[in-house]
Formats: structure tokens, sequence, C-alpha cells
């Protein structure tokens, strides 16, 4: 079976044929380093992961690039409220957003640029469309004409023009053509960021900086462009109407992986529900989390419960029980150079993970089988099998990302996440919110993490069972 994708564009599952024969040109939409990642933050970054492996693994070479946003609304807005420099929050968080998928055993991306850093490749994008007409200075701001492009505006999300509202995304709205155009740029405001450009001093638009971060390291044309569903519109259509516009074919496949709520319900701050990793940590190891998180189809929508996560950690121990006993009783032995042709179906049909899974389990039943026989040779082959299966999924318990083990090992990593949350608790006992500042010290106690004050500063430990 060739390799097969559901492609969000056309609505069909699509043999995957790359633009270049054994090479892969892949962009993510990365994050928006406002806070912390969450949950449904570290699932996207496991799916796009075990994407990458499998295309390796299926003998292509990839030049995966993963943004980030580190300018935008959001980031100004919890700059201003806790007094800081907008890029001290943005850097702070994307560190721990790296390092949490460094945790989870993420491969690193070929690049990973920043927005800030792009700046002149926007004004060139931008220069392009007013050129064409599909773009429009005015009053400091430069928006898209959507009427311009209305022909195609609305494909990617299956909408039709007339049944948009307004994009509501600038104080500017009655400077606008129409409604409904979005903003390419956004005029300076005071205490605000701002760069220069032709027509004015401003910062860019959310759409305008992954068009052109993605034409300008994978070209005008490329293979697969990912993100989560809640992009579609109006990020991803946006970005496919100023590229296109603009005279690039950009994205070829588009990917989108499903949303995940919490017992059921939305996560947010303001319901209480919103479940970090160190809120997983105190439940489950690192290649726990990542087992469960990459269980569940990358389209599907996720409910995280504790139970369905406990259910991950049982599965993801048989998985070590076998690997640990196997090369116990026959030594060290390698991955398979190719994995069961049942579990490659699997993941050729649309990143099929959980029919992989079952292969998977079934080799490690097989395997626990023949340990019980004293049938040596078939538990080498079925303990290399698991190895190469469970090494494209990222969970191989042999891998030596996970052999490190130890507290000693994952301090680091956890330090920086906890850092932020006491950050958040010290900005809200200096503004005498301290009901904020207990719940942040309460939901730390409940990852396992004991916090201390002390006259040099609030410090931390791991809970001693």
């Amino acid at each position: 079976m060739s390799l097969r994708f559901y492609d969000t564009g056309t609505r069909s599952v699509r043999t995957f044929e790359p633009l270049e024969e054994g090479r892969v040109g892949m962009y993510v939409c990365g994050a928006t380093p406002q806070a912390s990642p969450h949950i449904g933050h570290l699932r996207s970054g496991v799916i796009y992961d075990v994407l990458l492996r499998w295309l390796r693994a299926s003998g292509y070479e990839v030049t995966f690039a993963r943004n980030v946003t580190d300018i935008d609304d959001k980031i100004i807005a919890v700059a201003a409220e806790r007094g800081v420099p907008w890029f001290a929050v943005a850097e702070g968080n994307q560190r721990v957003f790296t390092q949490g998928y460094d945790l989870l055993g993420c491969l690193p991306p070929t690049i990973e640029p920043r927005a800030t850093g792009h700046v002149p490749e926007m004004i060139a994008l931008m220069r392009r469309l007013i050129d064409k007409g599909h773009a429009y200075p005015v009053g400091g701001d430069v928006y898209f004409d959507v009427k311009s492009w209305s022909d195609h505006y609305g494909e990617l999300s299956n909408q039709q023009l007339e049944n948009m509202r307004s994009t509501g995304d600038t104080p500017n709205e009655d400077l606008k053509r129409d409604p409904r155009d979005f903003a390419l740029w956004k005029g300076a405001k005071p205490g605000e960021p701002t760069w220069e450009t032709p027509w004015g001093e401003g910062r860019p638009g959310w759409h305008l900086e992954c068009s052109a971060m993605a034409t300008k390291y994978l070209g005008p044309v490329f293979d697969i462009h990912g993100g989560g569903v809640d992009l579609i519109f109006p990020h991803h259509e946006n970005e496919i109407a100023q590229s296109r516009a603009a005279g690039d074919g950009f994205a070829r496949y588009w990917l989108h992986n499903g949303l995940l709520t919490v017992d059921g319900e939305k996560m947010s701050k303001s319901v209480g529900n919103v479940v970090l990793l160190p809120d997983l940590l105190g439940k489950a190891r690192p290649a726990e989390v990542r087992y469960y998180l990459v269980s569940a189809h990358y389209r599907s929508l996720m409910d995280y419960t504790d139970a369905s996560l406990a259910e991950a950690v049982s599965a993801y121990q048989r998985i070590e029980g076998f690997a640990t006993r196997a090369s116990e009783i026959v030594g060290a032995v390698a991955p398979s150079p190719a994995v069961p042709a049942a579990f490659a179906a699997a993941l050729d049909d649309d990143l099929g993970v959980p029919h992989g899974l079952a292969v998977l389990h079934e080799t490690v039943r097989e395997g626990n089988s023949a340990l019980a026989s004293g049938d040596h040779d078939v538990v080498r082959r079925r303990l290399a099998d698991v190895r190469a299966m469970a090494d494209v999924l990222g969970v191989d318990p042999l891998s030596p990302h996970w052999g490190r083990g130890g507290e000693d090992d994952l301090r680091p990593v956890v330090d920086a996440l906890v850092t932020v949350a006491l950050e958040q608790r010290q900005a809200a006992r200096a503004r005498k919110d301290y009901a904020s500042a207990d719940a942040i010290r309460d939901s730390l106690s409940e990852a396992g993490i004991l916090v201390e004050d002390t006259p040099q500063g609030a410090r931390w430990e791991l809970k001693r069972d």
C-alpha cells in the first residue's frame, strides 16, 4: 500500500506524491508562546513527530519547519499584565515548549523560524500582493482584499464568502474596503513593538508570518502543511489566499489534527481544567505520557481523563515489560531494519496509529509466548520488530532517550516548566491576588511539586512517596 493522507483541501484521502522524489518539505504551525504548553499543544507536537518519523522510515529526506509566533496580540497582553517586556514572555515560554517537546521525545525540526526574524520576507510578500491588486495600505495598516480572491476564498474551510463575518482583527475596521478583509500588517500603537515598512511602522499580522516563513525555507510550492483543526479558519484559509494570490502554489497537502478536551469539556482557564505538563508528570513518566498522546488517531477528538491516561500507562508497561525481560535473556537486539508489513500498512493508511498499536501489542504477546516456551530465536525476532515499531512511534523502551531515566535527568526540564508557574504566582502575589497565587501553588502540589517560600524566594522539590 502506498502512503495516503486525508487532505483537508480536497476533503478526501489522497495518495501521497511528493513534489520531488525522495524528498518532503513539511511546515507545521508551532507555538504562540504566551503561556506554558498544555496537553493540547503537546499532543500536536507528538503527532507531527510521528509523521516525521514515519516519513523518514519510509525513505524520505524531510525538511521540517515548525515556526514560533513570537509576536502576537496575546503575547503583548500577557506582557502588559505582568509588567514585563513582550520578548521576555515569548522567549521564556518558548524555552518551556522546547523543553517539553524534548522531554516527550520529539525530534527537533530542521528549522524553527521565529516571526520576528522574518519581517523583510513579510514586506516583500505584502509588496507582491499590493502590486497585484490583492492588498492595500490604509491608516498604517495593510489589508488583504478578500473580494479580489473571492473565486477561491473559503475553499479550504468549505465556506462561502457571503456567509462570513467581520474579522475584527484591528481597531480600524472602518478603514477596510470590506469588513472581511484581514490584516497583513498592523499599524504602530503606543507601547507596542514596531518594525519599519514602506507603509509605516507597525507589526505583522498572524497569517502573513506563516506564509513568509514557509515559502522562505520550503519554496513557493511544498508538500505538507499541518496544524490543529482549529487553525483551518481563519489562519490556514488566509495563508492560502495571500500565498496563492501572490503567485505561490503553496502547500499541496493539508493535514489537521483533532483537538483535545478534558473530561468532556474544552480546556479553559476560567473553568480551571487546563492540563499542563507538570500535571501529567505527577501521574505518569514521560514515555507513558507520549504513548498516551500518540494512541488515538491524529484526526480524532481526544478526551483526556485520569482513567484514560492510566490505561495508556498500563499498555506502555506491557511493551516495556516484554522489551526489558527479552533483552535480559537474549542480550542487546537492534530494531529491525523494516517494520512488519501490517504495521506499515496501518501507518500508510492516513497515519493509522491505533491499528499500528494493535500490531505492536500482538507482537508483544507473541514475544511473551516465546519467552515462556524458551524459544530465544523467536524472542530476538519479536524484540527487533517491537523496537522498530515502537521507534516509529517514539516509545521504544530501550531507546537511549528513555533509558537515561531518573529524576536527575528530568529535573532541568521540570525546573523550566515550574519556573514559569512560580513567576506567575509571584506576579499574582505582587498584585495581591492571593486567590490566584494559592491556586497556582495547589495546582503544582497536585502535580507532585512542593513549593516552599523562603527569604530568597520560592523553591520547589518533588514530593516523596
